[in-house]
């Protein structure tokens, strides 16, 4: 029992009963005196003078113990609070000592212990960063590389949980993946594991299994290749998915096109068919030839609207890519030019959606036979596309001659490839002309755009943490480690402080924190409308004012998106209470219960400073060395930030103060009772 009390309880203690031996030591003696004395009389006056003596040394007591609080018992607790911050925290700013300013030399003997420890740790963070440039190098170059794979790559641990995901990834998924989170929170569980047994099965390291897998909404068809980490399957898996939802809709427009063909062709030409056998026999010639006509006519016009069909959807059926318009000139420049041919070349400065070799090959392999010495390319925008123009002075071509030199490959590199089956995969065709002198073919690209002046940025990213692999399934809350829960910090900003008086949310924000650290990108941020108007006092602490909320979603629909985003995270706000009654008060509405695990970061800073300090986010934050920009305080992705970087650093002090798991900190926190609730049940 005692070697649970503080340093100032147990101060307490010791004046408690040094008063009450001092009152003890006054009654002894006058009764002392009074039976030595021997006048019953005189009674009174003893039980005046020992009520007065008491009554004065407990009045001394307290003073001498509110003082040696004040100075020794306080000052030691800030002390030592401040030492733990420089121990665990890193970067928790400038060490104070000036409550131990009547402690002697134990003030100076800190700070000289605190900057020893500083510069010990600044000359060991600068070694490990000379030994771990390399690596860190190295794995800059592995994230890069990765980042720019095309493909979405996924890595999942046994229980496929998410430990790995890239850019595209997030692209194809339509959403930030999660890490530690379930991988069939976004993929339909039954083909991955399928895909799972089977190579566990299989028991080959090198085995690889493809399947197909639609998105939780099947809004999506990706394909997929699964391939397990270690033999047996233990760690986990590695998942690539190449979204082919266009590719099975170009797939299914050209199956239904067929079935059209056959469909509107089949019975005119049975008709025609059935007409021409009996017009040796019959004897109404005239209604025979209108007959023919009409069904001529029908299988004409079918014929000709497949043909538009089929040459409005073949261009959808290659995924071509894109080339800028001088690449093009410069590779046939260099083609024409290796052939003895004087080339003058100009594009405007496009982005042209095709096969560059293909294109390249074939104009070059036509500039080649046509005879001449010099030629001239131009690219040239053209509506929604561009038109390619090969020219040159001298003699025009046929229409015969081009279709003729179009029936042969393009070049001896590219196989059967001909000319008539590039023109075919881009959709187009081409065709010669002549004017004013000079011949030329003709080539149209269906599909081009101007050239910005800013390269646009593709976003690129890889977020993971490979311990997840290793983390073994969880015991019971409140026996888990801290650092090993996964945490969403939060905030809100409301139109005012009264919920039961119809104040609402009028921002939302959060971040997951993994392993103890924060995960880049896996943040929410919404503003909300709150269905009423905003006070102007409101807009004036936070910023946000009815036109820019006017069109967000709505209160429901907004703690709808933020409890999915929560989805077995322990909560962590500063001041929860006052965020948590926001939350709670829609649930029936909305059908989604807060009840999880829930953290303050005000009584971690009570159980790691005491309650005499000021727990406010600002002066928790300028203990800690926590900086908040100006324009990112009463933001609440600005305090969330905020509170998320406190709890960080008080992880580390709670565990120096022997406050490990989830149970341990529920037990500290709750000798705080006064200062704030705590909402764990």
């Amino acid at each position: 029992m005692l070697d649970r009390l503080s340093l100032r309880q147990r101060l307490l203690l010791f004046f408690a009963a040094m008063a009450a031996g001092g009152v003890g030591a006054v009654v002894a003696g006058l009764w002392f005196g009074y039976r030595q004395f021997g006048d019953p009389g005189a009674l009174s006056a003893f039980v005046t003078a020992g009520t007065v003596a008491g009554f004065a040394i407990l009045g001394l007591v307290a003073g001498i113990w509110f003082l040696f609080d004040e100075n020794v018992g306080r000052a030691l607790d800030r002390l030592a609070a401040g030492m733990r911050a420089q121990a665990h925290a890193e970067s928790a700013g400038t060490f104070d000592a000036a409550p131990g300013r009547y402690l002697g030399d134990l003030g100076p003997a800190a700070t000289a212990l605190t900057d020893a420890l500083s510069e010990t740790r600044a000359a060991l963070a600068d070694a490990v960063e000379r030994e771990t440039g390399r690596l860190q190098k190295e794995k800059a170059r592995l994230e890069a590389l990765l980042s720019d794979v095309p493909a979405g790559v996924l890595l999942c641990s046994g229980t496929h949980q998410l430990v790995f995901y890239n850019g595209p990834a997030s692209d194809i998924l339509g959403a930030t993946p999660g890490l530690d989170r379930k991988v069939f929170d976004h993929l339909r569980e039954a083909p991955l594991l399928h895909a799972y047994e089977r190579l566990v099965a299989a028991g080959d390291a090198e085995a690889v299994a493809d399947l197909m897998v639609a998105t939780r909404d099947g809004a999506k068809v990706l394909s997929g290749r699964m391939r397990l980490l270690d033999r047996g399957g233990s760690t986990g898996y590695v998942l690539t998915l190449r979204d082919v939802t266009g590719d099975l809709a170009a797939h299914a427009g050209r199956d239904r096109l067929l079935e059209d063909i056959f469909d509107r062709i089949r019975r005119p030409a049975a008709n025609l068919q059935t007409v021409i056998g009996v017009m040796d026999v019959a004897e109404d010639k005239a209604a025979l030839n209108a007959a023919l006509i009409e069904e001529v006519g029908t299988l004409a016009g079918s014929v000709n609207d497949l043909a538009d069909r089929y040459d409005a959807a073949r261009g959808s059926w290659n995924v071509l890519p894109t080339t800028r318009a001088a690449d093009l000139l410069d590779g046939f420049r260099a083609r024409v030019e290796a052939a003895g041919l004087i080339v003058r070349s100009e594009a405007a400065d496009l982005i042209v959606r095709c096969d560059g070799f293909e294109i390249v090959a074939l104009l070059a392999g036509l500039a080649k036979r046509l005879g001449v010495a010099a030629v001239t390319l131009e690219v040239n925008e053209d509506g929604p596309g561009a038109m390619v123009t090969l020219g040159w002075e001298g003699k025009a071509l046929s229409v015969g001659t081009l279709e003729a030199w179009l029936a042969d490959p393009i070049d001896p590199a590219a196989g059967e490839v001909t000319g008539r089956s590039v023109l075919a995969a881009h959709a187009t065709e081409c065709w010669p002309e002549w004017q004013d002198g000079r011949a030329a073919i003709r080539l149209p690209i269906r599909e081009a755009r101007r050239a910005g002046a800013k390269v646009a940025p593709i976003a690129r990213h890889v977020v993971y943490d490979f311990d997840l692999l290793l983390k073994a399934a969880p015991a019971d809350l409140a026996n888990t480690s801290l650092d090993r829960l996964t945490y969403v910090v939060f905030d809100t900003e409301t139109t005012g402080l009264l919920p039961e008086e119809g104040d609402e949310i009028v921002q939302i924000a959060g971040l997951r924190l993994v392993n103890g650290r924060r995960v880049p990108g896996e943040v929410f941020d919404m503003l909300v409308d709150p269905g009423r108007t905003i006070p102007p006092k409101a807009t004036a602490v936070h910023g946000i004012s009815d036109t820019m909320v006017a069109g967000a979603p709505n209160v429901a629909e907004a703690l709808t998106r933020f409890h999915k985003f929560t989805e077995g995270a322990v909560l962590i706000a500063h001041n929860a209470p006052f965020d948590m009654t926001f939350l709670r008060r829609r649930e029936k509405e909305t059908g989604r219960v807060f009840d999880h695990p829930i953290l303050d970061t005000v009584l971690l800073s009570a159980v790691v400073y005491g309650q005499t300090e000021s727990h406010s986010l600002d002066a928790l934050s300028s203990r800690l060395g926590i900086t908040i920009p100006e324009e990112a305080r009463h933001t609440a992705i600005g305090d969330t930030i905020a509170t998320a970087e406190a709890f960080l650093k008080l992880l580390p002090m709670l565990k120096g103060r022997g406050v490990e798991t989830f149970g341990d900190v529920l037990t500290e926190v709750r000798k705080h009772g006064r200062l704030l609730k705590d909402l764990n049940a």
